[in-house]
């Protein structure tokens, strides 16, 4: 997916961010996640319409509610017992609550201290202690047994993540807080009245607290000998100075995004006669206290950090084997992104024997193209045409918009097949849209950021657009699907909204089920009629795919068996028609994101076995639609979960 979604989850980047520094606690923990991405990282849109399908009722049954613990059943108690766990969780992260649509403790911001997560960590014990307790999980139906084990899985990820808290790299150019807390504060924080906007400002203020408890961690971690490779430095000062650039924190004309925001809402509530002009001045005047005093100077130590530590960074970029304890560090990436035990070995093995099957398919479509020439050829042929508007949209405000029209336009074109192959569908809506000034970079992944499980807030797919060389017409479409429908929005709209299971599962973030549909779904688009029409952008949709075969091969590579930079892009480049600039972009994201590349071609291969699988065994008796929903209609889970869960559906439908 020549820049495909970053994860994660804001998991795509929230929740890659979480897993990056091993937490998956409560505190902190922002979807992003998504993972990101997420991919992602990683994750909305609109409904297209809805269904009462029996597939439907069968995955998304009414809500239980709540009643006396002697007129229920087991299960019901236990998904009571869910809720009130998972909100006692929730209320330790008002950053979560707020990215829920939640104005819970809405002037905080969420504890980022080492101490805090470990404090978490405890909680998540003693609560899976209790639910041992308290249910026997022999007497549970099979879907209350999937909740049993999930939330038991998810504290067993968290207490073998907790050896590796200092393994991590707290800033990067991936997912950074430096990038997300503006972000956070500009698409997250609604002002509605004067309490909202008074809540806006004691969160600026907090923000510098936060920020230097992230900056000690990397400190901490950096005094352990674990530091990211030196242009991950370079590029998170030049993003961090940007934020605290214009107005209030330099002498420039233009406003920073900060502040440019605070006076938008302020004159959003002045004009709705929400406030008056004495409260508009002391907000404003409170507003840029808070970004002098406390965020601005948060930043600076950031800055200064990284400015006095870069000169003990390798100038040759190294995987994370170079770390100390960084191959158990690795194993364990693995475990956490593809939710299997699969090795280093077996991964680097899986994505040579893909990228030779793809290569295959690609010769393919070459030469139904007319092309006179190898692969190679054909590769340098697309990469070295951007001033071809045939391959490239012009390098101008105009062409970005060309790319956002037409991205949109793919998205509303698959949106009316979409009931022929799903039961469910989302209800909330999606959008496209340019990354900010602040945070976009030249040819970085696409991603997606979740709407609110009430639709309040759509989905947002987000396109790095500053670099138009970077951004090949044949990839426009796949990565629509992927980002958008029917991948990430439609799975976690899907998941947000469903109301029987419990709430927690509807939040769950596996990066190898979110990204592995999200590459499922690629596939998936082909099956409907009027995509993929032009040969070029079949050929790109098989480039979004060896793009993720290829991440199997240099995540391993570099992490594992010690590639250098230059190999991984070499090989990279001899097997994809990629830009140059995206493929370095791309092996940059690696390096800082052990394993998360890896999640992709696993989680998509494990549910093509498993819909093959169903094919097989049902027979005539298999439906597109329900076993589909059954995918979706649970929230993600890891893989070893989620073949329980199509296998019960399979015998159900026999």
């Amino acid at each position: 997916m020549p820049k495909l979604p970053n994860n994660i989850h804001l998991e795509s980047r929230l929740s890659v961010f979480r897993q990056n520094l091993s937490l998956r606690s409560s505190s902190f923990v922002v979807a992003i996640g998504l993972s990101l991405a997420a991919c992602s990282d990683t994750t909305e849109q609109n409904a297209t319409s809805t269904s009462t399908s029996s597939a439907t009722e069968q995955t998304a049954p009414k809500e239980v509610q709540l009643a006396s613990a002697e007129s229920i059943s087991i299960d019901e108690r236990l998904n009571q017992w869910f809720e009130e766990q998972y909100e006692a969780q929730l209320q330790y992260s008002p950053m979560r609550m707020t990215s829920l649509g939640r104005k819970d403790r809405y002037g905080d911001i969420d504890d980022m201290s080492e101490e805090a997560e470990a404090a978490s960590l405890e909680r998540r014990r003693k609560s899976v202690e209790e639910m041992k307790a308290k249910f026997d999980r022999e007497a549970l139906s099979d879907d209350a047994k999937l909740s049993y084990d999930l939330w038991e899985h998810q504290y067993k990820m968290s207490a073998e993540g907790a050896k590796f808290r200092r393994s991590s790299y707290v800033f990067n150019q991936m997912n950074g807080v430096h990038t997300y807390f503006p972000t956070f504060m500009l698409s997250f924080h609604k002002v509605e009245n004067f309490e909202d906007m008074q809540a806006y400002v004691s969160r600026l203020s907090q923000l510098g607290r936060a920020m230097n408890q992230l900056v000690a961690r990397a400190k901490l971690n950096a005094s352990e000998g674990v530091r990211p490779p030196k242009f991950a430095y370079e590029t998170v000062l030049k993003q961090a100075k940007s934020v605290i650039s214009g107005a209030p924190f330099t002498d420039d004309d233009s406003d920073s995004s900060l502040l440019a925001d605070v006076k938008a809402k302020l004159t959003t509530l002045k004009d709705d006669k929400l406030i008056g002009d004495q409260q508009h001045a002391a907000l404003l005047q409170s507003a840029n206290k808070a970004l002098l005093e406390s965020f601005a100077p948060s930043y600076e130590n950031l800055i200064s950090f990284l400015n006095e530590d870069i000169a003990n960074t390798s100038e040759q970029s190294q995987g994370v084997h170079a770390n100390p304890n960084g191959d158990d560090y690795y194993t364990y990436r693995l475990k956490l992104m593809t939710t299997t035990d699969m090795t280093a070995e077996e991964i680097h093995q899986l994505g040579l024997s893909e990228v030779d099957r793809l290569r295959a398919e690609m010769e393919e479509v070459k030469e139904k193209s007319g092309f006179n020439g190898s692969l190679q050829e054909f590769f340098a042929y697309i990469r070295d045409s951007q001033d071809n508007e045939k391959f490239y949209f012009p390098n101008t405000d105009e062409g970005r918009q060309g790319y956002i029209d037409e991205a949109t336009a793919a998205i509303d074109n698959i949106k009316s097949e979409l009931p022929n192959y799903f039961g469910i569908l989302p209800k909330g809506d999606l959008v496209v849209k340019r990354v900010e000034p602040y945070r976009e970079q030249d040819g970085a992944p696409q991603h997606y950021y979740p709407g609110t499980p009430d639709g309040s807030r759509p989905g947002i797919y987000y396109a790095h657009l500053s670099d138009m060389t970077t951004m090949p017409k044949n990839e426009l479409e796949v990565i629509a699907y992927h980002e958008g429908l029917p991948g990430h929005h439609m799975q976690i709209a899907i998941a947000q909204e469903l109301t029987g299971v419990p709430t927690f599962r509807t939040q769950a973030r596996f990066t190898a089920y979110s990204e592995g549909w999200a590459l499922y779904s690629e596939k998936l688009a082909k099956e409907m009629p009027n995509t993929f029409t032009d040969l070029h952008s079949d050929f790109g949709r098989l480039g979004s795919e060896i793009w993720r075969a290829i991440r199997l091969v240099v995540d391993s590579g570099m992490h594992s068996k010690k590639w250098s930079e230059q190999e991984a892009i070499d090989f990279f480049s001899a097997n994809s028609p990629a830009p140059l600039e995206t493929i370095r972009t791309e092996i940059r994201r690696y390096m800082v994101w052990p394993g998360q590349a890896t999640s992709y071609k696993v989680g998509m291969i494990k549910i093509q076995e498993l819909r093959k699988k169903a094919e097989i065994e049902l027979g005539e008796k298999f439906d597109i639609r329900a076993f589909h929903d059954t995918v979706l209609g649970g929230g993600a889970l890891p893989m070893s979960m989620l073949e329980r869960k199509v296998d019960s559906w399979i015998a159900s439908q026999k």
